[in-house]
């Protein structure tokens, strides 16, 4: 084996490892919402959570993965962490469909018609040209994905056959076979098993090398099974990676995956080199084949699951007891770990949760900002004012996170939803302000122990009900996705913009007529423009939501067209008209 031989094994891992990447991210991609309410639905029924684990992992390819995205979930404070346990234990599984598919190389050229046609060599260039064609030529998003994974497979497989053809002289090294007789020590091979997995950070890469080495050298059963619990154990070592900096939940997910494979390990290695040692197993001095590493892997990832599965509490323990309590700063729990930016499209789904949380804020802020004005409460006061330090964490973390996410490669749906989020954040932010600011005109007026006379307070209320339902609306419209309660909030919006305008006409005629003092003047003003700057952006709200729906709808367009065509605008206009009116309060002789 010369050098051209390692460079041709070296690239030949490289193609194995870009193809895992690019057919498990053209998975995920299709899978697109199903991957995260399939997350939502792991639940404490253990039976649930090993199978949803266990489907998971099949189609990102890796218990590593799972795992990260698991600390990153339970750092954030998204997942509690007895709900991970029965998770990383399906996903130990999930894991060996790689094998099942790349042990399709092993199938002979004497096989027969059918058979030959099963063999990778035969049909990966075909699923690669029809995978480049849907690439290139499609305008659907899911073909393109779907065209990512056929091209994705095919250089999966086109990495297995040539890290096969590189080591292909092995087999006539008597280096090699010398070296291959020093692996009948089961240590030595469960060791370089381990070493392998931890250099590469993938199981499923290592189990693939071993694979190809089967193909092409005589490679033992007795070999190949400390090499294989080796693999397995060797796979910790990315959620040890993963679990640095997080809080002490988060670390004890890394201890878990852990501790289930040093179980797992520390029964089934003892167990072999027991029973290997006493008894002469003729199979053990056979060569294995690549169905024979699937299958082993599978077998043993059966056993240690089934073996294990109830003592998950137990391992629970041993996770918390090895890693206690943490008083440091990292035990509190983030907004939004960025482990989850391995799975896109459940982080972006995550932001959208993160998003509706902070609106939420802003909603409770609102109503008790505009409550303030008729009777001050300190602590509410004081409750704002934490919520509003809370809505500006958000929106800088959210900012940050989105940013970050829109780096990624993603579907045109998700990355219209990052463009959605980005508006929704700034929006909500600055109603946050604007709530503010009417606690701030309701702390000056206590102040100043003046109140707002009854006719005044009549005004503001129209408008306030008129603020808060426009508010409810572009909420439940964004939290739903409900494009028709979306479409209602536009005539309201210019319902409360005439409002607005009315009450300053009669206030400057009030102002004029000497009928009200300069300082209160200049707070009702400042009330009745956050009125309206709030309504401006829940119509903004309520826009990105059709927006949405819709991609080729142009704001500016939609904003300046003639509403008086519009029949449905036309109507609810009327109803909200009708609804919220100041034409029946008296003018007041002060204000």
């Amino acid at each position: 084996m010369d050098i051209f031989s390692i460079f041709a094994l070296l690239g030949g891992l490289a193609f194995f490892l870009y193809g895992i990447n690019l057919m498990s991210s053209g998975l995920e991609k299709v899978a697109g919402g199903k991957l995260e309410q399939m997350l939502k639905k792991m639940t404490s029924n253990p039976a649930k959570s090993f199978f949803l684990g266990a489907v998971i992992t099949a189609i990102i390819q890796s218990s590593s993965a799972v795992t990260v995205m698991l600390i990153g979930l339970v750092n954030s404070g998204i997942m509690t962490l007895s709900r991970t346990v029965t998770v990383i234990i399906g996903a130990n599984l999930g894991t060996t469909i790689t094998a099942w598919m790349l042990s399709l190389t092993a199938i002979q050229e004497s096989a027969g018609f059918f058979f030959k046609l099963l063999k990778p060599e035969s049909f990966s260039p075909v699923l690669a040209f029809i995978g480049t064609i849907m690439m290139m030529a499609s305008k659907s998003n899911r073909r393109k994905n779907v065209g990512s994974i056929l091209i994705g497979f095919a250089i999966l497989m086109f990495g297995m056959s040539t890290m096969s053809g590189a080591m292909a002289p092995l087999a006539d090294m008597p280096s090699f076979r010398n070296t291959m007789i020093a692996f009948t020590n089961p240590i030595l091979g469960f060791l370089v098993g381990m070493a392998i997995t931890m250099i590469i950070q993938s199981s499923s890469a290592s189990i693939g090398i071993l694979q190809a080495l089967t193909l092409v050298a005589g490679v033992s059963w007795g070999v190949a099974i400390p090499i294989i619990l080796g693999q397995n154990l060797g796979t910790c070592i990315s959620a040890v990676l993963a679990s640095i900096g997080v809080n002490t939940n988060a670390k004890r997910v890394a201890g878990i995956h852990v501790i289930y494979n040093i179980l797992s390990v520390g029964v089934c290695f003892p167990a072999f080199i027991i029973i290997n040692g006493l008894f002469d197993i003729p199979l053990m001095h056979q060569n294995i084949n690549a169905f024979g590493v699937a299958g082993f892997h599978t077998v043993y990832n059966i056993f240690t699951a089934f073996m294990l599965l109830p003592f998950c509490k137990v391992i629970e323990k041993l996770s918390i007891k090895f890693i206690p309590e943490s008083k440091d700063e990292h035990n509190k729990k983030v907004l939004l770990d960025e482990r989850l930016l391995l799975a896109p499209t459940f982080a972006v789904s995550e932001a959208y949760r993160q998003t509706v949380k902070m609106a939420e804020l802003v909603g409770f802020n609102l109503i008790y900002s505009t409550k303030m004005l008729k009777s001050f409460h300190q602590k509410k006061a004081d409750q704002i004012k934490d919520n509003e330090i809370k809505i500006d964490t958000y929106e800088d973390k959210l900012d940050a996170f989105l940013i970050k996410l829109s780096g990624k490669e993603l579907s045109e749906e998700d990355n219209n939803k990052i463009s959605q989020l980005l508006l929704a954040i700034s929006d909500y932010e600055r109603i946050g302000d604007h709530a503010s600011y009417i606690l701030k005109v309701a702390e000056k007026l206590k102040e100043m122990d003046r109140k707002l006379s009854p006719d005044a307070i009549e005004e503001l209320k129209v408008i306030v009900n008129a603020v808060s339902e426009i508010f409810t609306m572009s909420f439940e419209a964004y939290r739903t996705d409900n494009v028709r309660l979306a479409q209602e909030v536009e005539p309201l919006e210019a319902v409360i913009k005439k409002i607005v305008r009315k009450v300053k006409n009669r206030h400057i005629r009030r102002l004029k007529d000497g009928q009200c003092t300069a300082e209160l003047s200049f707070l009702f003003s400042d009330l009745l423009n956050d009125f309206r700057r709030i309504a401006a952006h829940c119509g903004n709200i309520a826009t990105s939501v059709i927006q949405l729906q819709d991609t080729s709808l142009d704001k500016h367009e939609y904003n300046h067209r003639n509403k008086d065509e519009d029949l449905e605008f036309v109507s609810k206009y009327q109803d909200y008209k009708s609804r919220y009116s100041v034409s029946h309060i008296s003018t007041p002789e002060t204000v």
